[in-house]
């Protein structure tokens, strides 16, 4: 009785840890006792990066128009009109998510009525997450980019 016991338990184990391995891998299980399946899953769909923050989103195509050229230039890797784009961005403020040194870069949105670079920029994560700002850093958007 006790070897019956002992069995049942160790197939137990045996199929928690063919579960726990199938979700760590992201496969799916088979029947108790077998090895996981080795079909590959499906390709995953490209999306857009979730919201990392408590911060309130804006789709980009409800952004000035100097705002989407900005994210087309950054799309496209530049080039940059102000030499201080694609510069480190510090999150000194710490309105965004905290993340390393580096980690956020900084791209100016041009303001047509001001006579310099303006108050308006994208920041933008190593993530793929972008963040709007009308007012050099005082409030900040999450961008929902259309894709």
């Amino acid at each position: 009785m006790k070897r019956s016991k002992l069995a049942a338990f160790a197939a137990l184990v045996i199929a928690a840890v063919v579960l726990v391995v199938a979700m760590v891998s992201g496969q799916q299980a088979t029947t108790p006792g077998s090895a996981l399946s080795t079909t590959p899953a499906p390709p995953a769909a490209v999306s857009a990066p979730a919201n990392p923050s408590a911060l309130p989103a804006v789709n980009a195509s409800q952004l000035p128009k100097e705002a989407r050229q900005t994210l087309a230039l950054i799309a496209k890797g530049g080039p940059y009109p102000y030499r201080e784009d694609d510069e480190n961005f510090g999150n000194f403020e710490g309105l965004l998510p905290k993340k390393p040194s580096g980690f956020y870069r900084e791209y100016t949105v041009a303001t047509p009525e001001a006579s310099n670079r303006g108050a308006r920029r994208i920041i933008a994560g190593k993530d793929g997450v972008k963040y709007y700002t009308p007012d050099h850093y005082e409030s900040f958007k999450f961008i929902v980019e259309d894709k």
